[in-house]
């Protein structure tokens, strides 16, 4: 089949779970003998010179990939072009024209915005959407409010505006003082609250009239459905894990008497770094080693603030990214649980599915797509999510009783293969493509 597949970023700049999963899709494919070409975009810090192209084509590990220019791409959090971009729409009618592919699939909608999926309904080219975090119901991506509060849809376009107002602090005293007057307040914005209900049904329209959608959680599935979203028309389908066939080996805490903790992600707040760090400070004067993996420029701020907290803590140590799977799967392999503190609702975590791959237990926050994957007391341990006393009960437990890591291991079931998940694409494919009826020839 011949495919064109849509996502935010690409490697190598970016690595985050999303850009990985299209790597290793487009590469699945190329290799089972499809035609695929995926498209993205790079920030661009400049104004582009008049003559200057908005793209950039290139093969990346045997990947034709096209890298649009961010600034090119007009964006801004209170108008159409952030879902509906007519310049991410009139490059996506030329690019899928230039390459007519059987299958348009987007992973996410971030930055590209909804509009290839009404250029591919245009010309009549299957659409497939992966949901990969809820942007298409949060501007936020995360439906975690700008005042760290959780969200659940149907959303009321004032609470949209509410919470986008307030990512400036400067405006979140009133809310914290008097919130019921504050939103009030916020309600009489009136042009941003129509803003907001309008991207509402542009999207779900959208996601609505795709050929096919794809979740990686069943908690996913029940969140889109409870934002409006049509139940027949979404596939569950959980990632593969390119560690399927790794070889069970012997964990760390049985060399030494050392317990392993190590972190896997990007190093920002609503990962829940500082709740790991935090939990640390409660568990003194143990022999525990933390390792923290993953980008340490691209939240500054954010890295230097958990620096600080972990400043006088010896056992914390910032590694920063691996670089390769190789590398990846050796940290693991030195690993006795694996913490996943993440804030928000997570959808299908990549870095959950590694480490069971390498038979690693991990604690997780209580919320979402990773409580989906981490049975208490069975693979892994669930603690309260933002809560660090609770993971440092839950981290405590593994140094209490020696068993209970081996009981852990003994848990952990097979994930799902590449192998198994392009399979089962393949089939989504040929049913999204099947269903595009042809146009009649006028002169039949």
């Amino acid at each position: 089949m011949n495919i064109v597949i849509a996502v935010h970023h690409f490697p190598p700049r970016y690595i985050g779970g999303t850009e990985l999963e299209a790597t290793r899709l487009a590469a699945g494919l190329l290799e089972r003998g499809h035609t695929v070409n995926v498209i993205c975009i790079e920030p661009c810090r400049r104004h582009l010179a008049p003559a200057e192209s908005p793209y950039r084509d290139e093969v990346y590990q045997g990947i034709p990939l096209r890298r649009l220019k961010s600034s090119a791409v007009p964006f801004s959090k209170m108008t159409r072009t952030e879902y509906d971009n007519p310049f991410v729409r009139d490059h996506l009618t030329e690019f899928l024209g230039l390459h007519r592919p059987e299958i348009f699939h987007l992973m996410g909608g971030y930055l590209l915005s909804a509009s290839g999926l009404n250029v591919a309904r245009e010309l009549r080219i299957a659409s497939v959407v992966t949901l990969m975090d809820f942007w298409f119901l949060c501007q936020r991506l995360w439906l975690l409010r700008s005042n760290g509060e959780l969200c659940r849809p149907p959303t009321d376009p004032v609470d949209c505006v509410h919470c986008l107002g307030e990512e400036r602090r400067s405006f979140r005293w009133p809310g914290k003082v008097a919130p019921r007057l504050a939103r009030r307040l916020w309600g009489l914005r009136h042009k941003a609250v129509e803003q907001c209900r309008d991207r509402q049904e542009f999207l779900l329209e959208s996601l609505n009239l795709a050929n096919a959608l794809i979740c990686r959680s069943l908690f996913v599935r029940s969140v889109f459905i409870e934002g409006g979203i049509d139940p027949a028309g979404i596939r569950f389908l959980r990632q593969g894990s390119p560690f399927h066939d790794v070889a069970p080996t012997v964990q760390s805490s049985s060399r030494s008497n050392q317990l392993c903790l190590t972190f896997f992600g990007q190093i920002f707040w609503h990962k829940g770094v500082h709740v790991l760090i935090e939990a640390m400070r409660k568990i003194p004067r143990v022999p525990i080693l933390c390792r923290i993996y993953g980008d340490l420029s691209a939240f500054p701020d954010y890295v230097r603030k958990v620096r600080r907290l972990a400043a006088r803590d010896t056992r914390v140590k910032f590694e920063g990214l691996c670089h390769n799977g190789e590398e990846l799967s050796q940290a693991m392999r030195n690993t006795d649980a694996v913490i996943f503190p993440s804030l928000w609702y997570e959808n299908s975590p990549n870095v959950i599915l590694e480490a069971f791959s390498h038979r690693v237990p991990v604690i997780a926050s209580n919320l979402g797509g990773q409580a989906e994957l981490v049975r208490h007391n069975i693979n892994g341990l669930l603690f309260t999510p933002a809560d660090p006393t609770c993971l440092a009960e839950q981290i405590q437990r593994l140094i209490n009783d020696p068993g209970l890591l081996p009981r852990l291991r003994e848990g952990i079931r097979p994930v799902t293969s590449m192998s198994e998940e392009l399979d089962e694409l393949e089939r989504i494919y040929r049913a999204a493509a099947d269903s595009i009826v042809p146009l009649r020839n006028p002169g039949s």
